[in-house]
């Protein structure tokens, strides 16, 4: 029993010391970023490793009234918002089609948007530029949540279909002999039944756009249109030649704290759902 016991604490922790090790490795540059966050330049260079001598909150609004971070802010959360939404309008009766509806091409549709997941998005980055340039999108917002949205669409049809063909067919076949159309059917059947993948999808997606940088990079070009992404990149080059430091450790936080309350908020949502996704794949 006692060796039983040893054997048990021994494999209990040679499991969880690499996980334990790993979640620092992880951790700490963030929680050293946000600490950053509210030293001055002089307690960054004086104190680099150490606790912040008070919690000034004047990087942040330097970060947000100086360098406009606040635009940026609200560009990432449109294209986000946007992106997310039109992912879904496209994805959600793309997957009913292709899982219910037995037409010509069905599986050959289906695993030529599989195949799509496979082909690197930077192939297609510099039709995309002169696609959005000739049709006057270039430098839109609305234009890169367009793009965003399908990029994210085989992504988003396979986790959809997957939970679609989930559903007993007999749930809509006595829709429809009541006389509910096939939209109606989608609509007020399939997709509540469907909540949990479509959710998951969701947040995946909005984490995806919230966090995109060389699209937005390529595809914008006013400093007005700036995402996060870009507008912190502007702040770091500034800060190599004015030592705001502090303004772009809060930069940074502001961009990572929303992300962090997302998936906290719907973690388990998140893990639910892809565990049920494969499983009922």
């Amino acid at each position: 029993m006692e060796r039983e016991a040893k054997g048990k604490f021994l494999t209990r922790a040679g499991i969880r010391l690499p996980l334990i090790l790993w979640s620092i490795a992880v951790l700490y540059p963030i929680i050293w970023m946000i600490l950053g966050s509210f030293k001055s330049n002089a307690e960054i260079y004086a104190n680099p490793w150490g606790l912040p001598e008070s919690f000034n909150f004047n990087n942040f609004i330097d970060a947000w009234n100086n360098y406009n971070i606040d635009l940026g802010v609200f560009n990432s959360l449109f294209v986000t918002v946007l992106g997310a939404l039109l992912t879904l309008v496209l994805a959600v009766p793309t997957s009913y089609a292709l899982e219910r509806l037995n037409f010509k091409g069905s599986t050959l549709l289906f695993n030529l948007y599989i195949a799509a997941m496979m082909i690197p998005m930077v192939l297609g980055w510099i039709p995309l530029f002169f696609l959005l340039m000739n049709i006057g999108m270039l430098d839109n917002l609305f234009g890169l949540a367009i793009v965003y949205a399908v990029s994210q669409l085989p992504f988003s049809i396979f986790v959809l279909t997957t939970f679609m063909g989930s559903i007993p067919k007999e749930l809509e076949e006595s829709a429809a002999i009541d006389g509910m159309s096939p939209y109606k059917i989608l609509w007020k059947i399939i997709t509540p039944l469907s909540m949990s993948g479509i959710i998951t999808v969701t947040i995946m997606n909005a984490i995806q756009f919230w966090n995109e940088y060389f699209m937005a990079l390529i595809f914008l070009q006013s400093r007005e249109n700036y995402t996060l992404g870009l507008a912190i990149d502007f702040i770091s080059r500034e800060a190599a030649y004015t030592n705001a430091w502090g303004t772009l450790f809060a930069s940074l936080t502001i961009a990572i704290i929303p992300i962090i309350i997302l998936y906290a908020i719907f973690q388990r949502r998140i893990s639910k759902g892809m565990t049920e996704g494969a499983i009922k794949g």
